[in-house]
């Protein structure tokens, strides 16, 4: 998957705020969670894939 140098740029600030809400929260960022977010960013998977693999983290599915 190819994203543009936009859809990077959003996807960067999308998961900067999920992390800082987070952190705000008090919670901890996993390294597994940011490993899958840089290769969301990247474009390496989708958003969908994302979410897949914090469910599967966690098991909620």
């Amino acid at each position: 998957m190819t994203v543009t140098k936009s859809e990077r740029i959003e996807r960067e600030r999308a998961v900067a705020e999920a992390i800082h809400s987070a952190e705000m929260e008090g919670l901890t960022v996993s390294e597994a969670a940011v490993s899958d977010s840089a290769a969301y960013v990247a474009g390496k998977i989708d958003s969908a894939e994302l979410v897949a693999r914090a469910r599967a983290r966690y098991k909620l599915d």
